[in-house]
């Protein structure tokens, strides 16, 4: 799919990355508080009002839930000046609200940006996911693999024994099975307690996070803009939505999903060009988190454009 003339994503990229930053610094005073909440709808209230500040006619198509359980940042809420290119948003204030409150690695204030109709609407159920790094032939790894076989084709793909690959996996009990498998292979697991997001983007740049992939089960609103920062970084992505329950479907069904057992690429989650911002709210192996001054806040953010393949690391210090 072709992105529409109107989508001026270089100019809007810039106030993606404000976005990003004012959840991010808004965040910041709650680090280590131990109120994941507090710190989640400071992240909201920020991001929402720089939002508005942008020239599109925004709509959220993944926020912070449906409309009767979120006041702010829900999905189909739509957001900027009403003018200007019309635009799908993905975003999460605070990726890591646990991460935040604990004062733990990798909590992030992530948005993504495209033109209106190409980013999925995926519903708020789980979705397994599998991700790589660029450099791949197609199809390397499948979700139809069992976990040790992902392991065992990407090791002779790099070229390496399946002792030199690390996987990254949520540590969740749901995963006990895949992780016992994965230990068969020899390979390294590095399991995190939150933050998917983060977990994916590792893959991209695997010589710094030393990240191979990732595989297991999170939300699927997560996935998408996973999804998103792999368009621009480069890599593979595969999500398949996972349901509980005949209300969940009901959910994937009420998005516009029809086929429920459909395996999504990357490209499938996001269709057209796309803007990705990152903002480190705790230090992480991404990005640097909030660091205070005496009188200032300096913030780091990733912004990626899929257009050109631009990756950006920017510096943003602000008057406290």
């Amino acid at each position: 799919m072709t992105t529409p003339p109107d989508f001026n994503d270089r100019m809007l990229s810039l106030g993606l990355a404000r976005v990003s930053e004012a959840a991010a610094m808004a965040s910041a005073r709650l680090i280590g508080r131990g109120d994941e909440k507090a710190a989640d709808q400071a992240a909201v209230d920020a991001m929402r009002t720089q939002l508005n500040q942008l020239e599109i006619q925004g709509v959220v198509v993944i926020g912070e839930g449906e409309r009767d359980e979120a006041p702010m940042l829900y999905i189909g809420e739509e957001v900027g000046l009403g003018e200007g290119p019309a635009v799908d948003i993905a975003l999460d204030p605070l990726e890591g609200t646990t991460l935040t409150a604990k004062d733990m690695p990798n909590a992030l204030a992530v948005i993504a940006m495209a033109p209106r109709g190409t980013l999925l609407h995926a519903p708020d159920v789980y979705m397994e996911k599998l991700a790589i790094g660029p450099g791949y032939r197609r199809g390397v790894v499948t979700l139809d693999m069992p976990a040790a076989e992902r392991v065992s084709v990407l090791a002779s793909a790099k070229g390496c024994s399946t002792e030199d690959i690390t996987v990254c996996v949520l540590e969740r009990p749901r995963h006990e099975d895949m992780i016992a498998e994965l230990r068969t292979t020899g390979c390294a697991i590095r399991l995190i307690t939150d933050g998917d997001v983060a977990g994916v983007i590792h893959c991209a740049e695997s010589e710094k996070t030393g990240i191979d992939m990732y595989m297991g089960s999170g939300g699927a609103p997560e996935g998408v803009l996973a999804a998103a920062a792999l368009k621009c970084m480069g890599g593979q992505m595969f999500g398949k939505l996972l349901f509980r329950n005949g209300d969940e479907e009901g959910r994937a069904k009420k998005a516009g999903i029809t086929n429920l057992s459909r395996v999504y690429t990357r490209d499938d989650m996001v269709t057209g060009d796309v803007i990705f911002a990152a903002t480190g709210v705790t230090d992480g192996s991404i990005l640097p988190g909030i660091k205070r001054e005496p009188g200032f806040l300096t913030a780091t953010t990733l912004l990626m454009r899929s257009k050109t393949g631009s990756v950006r690391r920017m510096e943003y210090r602000n008057p406290a």
